[in-house]
C-alpha cells in the first residue's frame, strides 16, 4: 500500500506543528513531515518559521 499524504492542512494544526517544531517537541514523524512539506534542510542552522518570533535557542 502506498503511503498516504494529506491533500490539505488545517491552518490551526499547521501553526501548532510549526510552533512545536521550533520548540523541538514534535514526534519524529511529524518533524520529518514539516521538513518535507516546507523543504527545510535539518542540517542547516534553524531559522524562525513563525512571523514575529525570535530565533529558537540552539540545543
Amino acid at each position: 500500500m502506498a503511503a498516504r499524504s494529506p491533500h490539505w492542512v488545517n491552518s490551526t494544526v499547521l501553526m501548532e506543528a510549526l510552533l512545536r517544531y521550533e520548540q523541538h517537541t514534535l514526534p519524529r514523524s511529524m518533524r520529518l513531515w514539516v521538513e518535507a512539506t516546507l523543504e527545510l534542510d535539518p542540517s542547516q542552522p534553524a531559522q524562525p518559521l513563525m512571523p514575529g518570533q525570535a530565533h529558537p535557542p540552539a540545543h
